[in-house]
């Protein structure tokens, strides 16, 4: 491990280091008014939920490292304590990231995107037409961070209105991943995106009360061929397969036909049970898994 210090770095390279790192950021793209009515429309990838009731966001348009200057966005909140925060789609994120230019300020993001302004139900800044979630949020509170380049502005903002378009919910009437297709910010001018071969399920332990990894016996816990991953999902069980269970596995065909063939390798034995568990496991099949881990020679 290679250990870095933020005293001993520029700001830009504990913010490179950092973002990098912290990957990958939801982006919160923000529309603004200031009291002239001035609309600004810019991407802040310093954001997430915290809260659901209330129903708090939180975004981040940090002073710039260069100069110390502020953004537009983050004065127009000052000056008008509103905002909307859209969720964008990878069909949008082209327009998003050109809105991200630091236009002087008076210029309409919106047209330089070419975006379509619509008028929000509860707040003066206006909502992106194409977006498919829009946040309308009044702005709690504006914390500084600092007030050197780099340091942030965490804007509080409580959802007062949501805006979902339809074409992205299931049948359940929830939201889609794949039909939302979010985008995400990683370090540089690396992006990330929702596709079918990114996502994956993993069953929640606040539904069970899992053994833990500690409970799993030591000749498993310390297998060279089951992963962490292996082990996290073996330990998310509440309780084992039975004697009976095990017993009545033994008699498979399978594990019948793998005692002949290593009945005088019991270390190869062992391997193949975890190789054996382990596909399992991937599969999902977890009570599986642990029959199969439990057998004896």
């Amino acid at each position: 491990m290679k250990t870095f210090y933020p005293k001993d770095l520029s700001t830009a390279e504990v913010q490179n280091l950092l973002q990098g790192a912290v990957t990958p950021r939801p982006i919160a793209f923000a529309s603004t008014v200031d009291k002239a009515g001035n609309v600004n429309l810019s991407p802040f990838s310093f954001f997430n939920m915290f809260s659901a009731n209330p129903p708090i966001l939180i975004f981040s348009p940090s002073r710039r490292v260069r100069d110390n200057s502020t953004k537009h966005t983050l004065e127009n909140v000052l000056e008008v304590p509103e905002v909307v925060i859209h969720i964008v789609g990878f069909d949008r994120v082209e327009q998003m990231s050109l809105a991200s230019t630091e236009y002087p300020k008076g210029v309409n993001e919106f047209e330089k995107a070419g975006l379509t302004p619509v008028k929000s139900n509860l707040i003066a800044p206006p909502r992106v037409k194409e977006a498919a979630v829009a946040l309308e949020c009044k702005v709690n509170e504006v914390k500084s961070l600092g007030s050197c380049g780099g340091a942030g502005n965490l804007v509080i903002c409580e959802v007062i209105a949501i805006h979902i378009n339809e074409s992205i919910l299931d049948e359940k009437g929830a939201i889609d991943p794949f039909k939302l297709s979010p985008v995400a910010r990683l370090g540089g001018s690396w992006y990330s995106r929702i596709t079918p071969d990114s996502l994956f399920q993993i069953p929640k332990p606040l539904t069970n009360l899992g053994i833990g990894v500690d409970q799993i016996p030591g000749e498993i816990r310390n297998s060279p061929i089951l992963t962490g991953n292996n082990l996290g999902r073996l330990g998310n069980v509440m309780e084992l397969p039975t004697e009976d269970e095990v017993s009545e596995f033994s008699s498979s065909e399978e594990i019948r036909e793998m005692r002949i063939r290593f009945k005088n390798d019991p270390e190869s034995w062992i391997d193949h049970l975890h190789l054996r568990a382990k596909e399992e496991l991937e599969a999902g099949n977890v009570n599986l898994a642990w029959k199969i881990l439990l057998q004896k020679q």
